[in-house]
């Protein structure tokens, strides 16, 4: 298995080929996600920042996340990882944006929303549109573990998503 380096170092090396800029809006990994694409040297040319928002509050204020959304998904659903990525898309004014929710640990889980279950989300300006894929996971370790595999995950799904020559997307 790859590090979250080496990942984050491919995501870098992808969106430098594009000329383009990545940012973040975080919940559950409070920050993990920017500071793991920051962990390369020379990301400044590529990482223009993140969004964290804990609580329901920032994400409406600085996201844009609905409040119709919050109320009737809840924080942890895939129409606010959606709306998290699209905010920080805009908000950023990036070209690729991830965003990650979930409940890390170990407690906060409910028969309907267990610990572990996350959702991350990753938005992209293309031809003036914008583009938003979400994909939904549940992990099954500690909360540290679970914030490092949402990461992973992240980053993968900017990997997939940025294919290795840009005349392909």
């Amino acid at each position: 298995m790859q590090t979250l380096t080496h990942l984050a170092q491919q995501v870098g090396e992808r969106l430098i080929q594009r000329g383009w800029w990545i940012g973040g809006a975080e919940s559950c990994t409070g920050g993990l996600l920017i500071s793991t694409l920051t962990d390369v040297p020379g990301s400044s040319r590529y990482v223009a920042g993140g969004i964290i928002s804990y609580s329901n509050a920032l994400k409406q204020a600085l996201l844009g996340v609905s409040e119709y959304t919050l109320l009737t998904y809840g924080a942890v659903s895939e129409p606010t990882a959606r709306e998290m990525a699209l905010g920080a898309l805009r908000q950023l004014n990036v070209d690729v944006a991830l965003s990650v929710t979930g409940i890390a640990g170990p407690s906060g889980g409910t028969p309907e929303k267990p610990v572990g279950l996350v959702y991350v989300g990753a938005a992209l300006r293309e031809s003036n549109k914008e583009r938003v894929v979400v994909r939904r996971y549940q992990w099954q370790g500690t909360r540290e573990q679970n914030k490092l595999d949402s990461v992973r995950a992240a980053l993968a799904l900017a990997l997939e998503l940025l294919p290795a020559h840009p005349n392909l997307v």
